[in-house]
């Protein structure tokens, strides 16, 4: 049975609402946190093989006066996939669409893990927001240094599922214990609770992808790019949060990027590794509200 979310109760007190636009050729589906009446202040894009239901705890700790938005990626969750090649040009233009089509321009964007890289790649070309915040970016490109063999494997592991016959490499791609393995390496949380709670959240959403070509195009396109390429393109104002046990990308790659964009504000969370979204969402929620200017949420 699954877990209880130790957030439910203060997202059950924020009025929310699924909606759909079609960006280019394919149909998005987002979901609205907050007054709709009000200006988008905050639009979020979730990491790989998520969807929006792992950037809610923010939104429950950010409270209902914040008007958000958050999107599946395209071919996540219940998003129609984009057209082959899905490389980081298309995500960024994907996300350049979604922003102008709901007007959100003045609204601040944020991304985790992969979003980070799509927010890093719009923002470096065409997307109009001034201000944006990354969450556990990918700071250095996976392929490369100490963890780079890893990253190898795991490349391998979504040609092979892709390569497979169909019930096979669904199989292997929803595999629960190999789900579990990611879950349990990412999660550093010592409350058993939260720790159960991660680990359900990893089961129910980390599988719901359109299909397996895409998500293996999606992650070649998270390993093969990284927010230091477009860096210097990047002139925005730009907050990231970011945790001193993140296996992903390591701390001192992260301060190198933000001392490459100038006037980042860096946030560094102790004893929290690349789940900041889970692990630390009042960590977030608290530094977000201080960027949108907003007064501590009661």
């Amino acid at each position: 049975m699954p877990s209880f979310s130790p957030f439910v109760d203060k997202l059950a007190a924020i009025p929310t609402k699924q909606a759909s636009i079609e960006v280019g050729s394919i149909s998005t589906q987002y979901w609205e946190y907050g007054n709709p009446e009000s200006p988008i202040q905050l639009v979020m894009i979730h990491g790989f093989r998520g969807d929006h239901h792992g950037l809610e705890p923010i939104v429950a700790e950010l409270g209902a006066d914040v008007h958000v938005i958050i999107p599946d990626l395209p071919g996540f969750g219940v998003s129609e996939a984009l057209p082959s090649p899905a490389d980081i040009s298309a995500y960024s233009s994907w996300l350049v669409g979604f922003v102008n089509g709901l007007k959100a321009q003045n609204s601040v964007i944020l991304g985790h893990s992969f979003g980070s890289i799509v927010v890093g790649a719009a923002l470096a070309s065409d997307l109009p927001n001034k201000r944006a915040i990354m969450i556990n970016p990918i700071a250095a490109n996976a392929l490369k240094g100490p963890r780079g063999v890893m990253t190898r494997l795991a490349v391998l592991y979504y040609k092979v599922a892709a390569a497979l016959p169909a019930k096979a490499g669904y199989a292997l791609l929803k595999n629960k214990t190999i789900v579990r393995v990611m879950s349990e390496t990412m999660a550093k949380t010592k409350d058993p609770n939260l720790r159960q709670w991660i680990h359900d959240q990893h089961d129910q959403y980390f599988s719901l992808f359109a299909s397996r070509d895409s998500v293996l195009e999606a992650f070649e396109t998270s390993v093969s790019n990284d927010v230091s390429q477009f860096a210097p393109r990047i002139t925005q104002e730009l907050m990231m949060l970011v945790a001193d046990k993140d296996d992903i990308t390591a701390l001192p790659e992260q301060q190198h990027l933000a001392s490459r964009i100038p006037g980042t504000r860096l946030e560094v969370v102790e004893g929290v590794g690349h789940l900041v979204h889970y692990e630390a969402a009042d960590f977030a929620a608290k530094n977000i509200r201080d960027f949108l200017g907003l007064t501590a949420s009661s």
